[in-house]
């Protein structure tokens, strides 16, 4: 019986283990649909392309993603590292807290296979509305909304002036940021992010 036992473990543990095996296809999908980003752009990208690079059949992708977007939009998740939504940091200081999130993405956007697949990401935006659509409910939303939650937090703290338009807030700090990041009017750096949170802060301070 103890000799059976011990051969069914050894059994099981030279039998692959399928969600390992998953989790690999998975992963090379999402890197090879990453490349082809950089290279051809989302317009030149297909699911034909994205399994020959992974060396998966078709239908695998189809197991997981439903169109071309769906993969994209894991990629960006991926290359960024976190989820679309995810609370800012709150520790009381506000302008640490967007100094530290700026920070971790001029490092980001450093990297050179990130702005490739962002700008292919960026343009495509304007050429396809469902993409775009499909990219503001799932990304960009959740995003803003974060930032209007650390800021309302800090209405509540006193650190930004009860009156004003959280929405319109979070444009001052986002906007500037992309618009230097993708006309590259400038180099983006820690020290720009810095003085970019103490300019917009200065204008959200609470009125004596």
């Amino acid at each position: 019986m103890a000799e059976s036992t011990a051969q069914e473990e050894t059994r099981a543990r030279r039998s692959p283990d399928p969600r390992r095996r998953s989790e690999r296809a998975r992963r090379a999908i999402v890197d090879a649909a990453a490349e082809l980003m950089g290279e051809v752009g989302y317009a030149g990208l297909t699911m034909e392309a994205i399994a020959a690079r992974a060396r998966v059949g078709k239908q695998t992708i189809y197991r997981w993603w439903p169109s071309k977007a769906a993969v994209v939009l894991d990629v960006f998740t991926a290359l960024t590292g976190g989820v679309a939504g995810e609370p800012l940091p709150d520790t009381g200081d506000l302008a640490e807290d967007l100094r530290t999130v700026f920070r971790a993405t001029v490092d980001e956007f450093r990297v050179p296979e990130m702005d490739r697949t962002t700008r292919a990401f960026t343009a495509e935006l304007q050429h396809d509305p469902a993409f775009a659509e499909a990219v503001e409910e799932r990304m960009l939303r959740p995003n803003m909304r974060a930032f209007e939650e650390r800021l309302r937090s800090a209405v509540a703290a006193g650190e930004v002036d009860p009156g004003i338009d959280l929405r319109l807030a979070t444009e001052l700090l986002l906007g500037p940021f992309h618009h230097r990041w993708l006309l590259r009017t400038g180099p983006l750096t820690h020290e720009y992010v810095d003085e970019l949170v103490d300019t917009v802060l200065r204008a959200l301070r609470p009125r004596t």
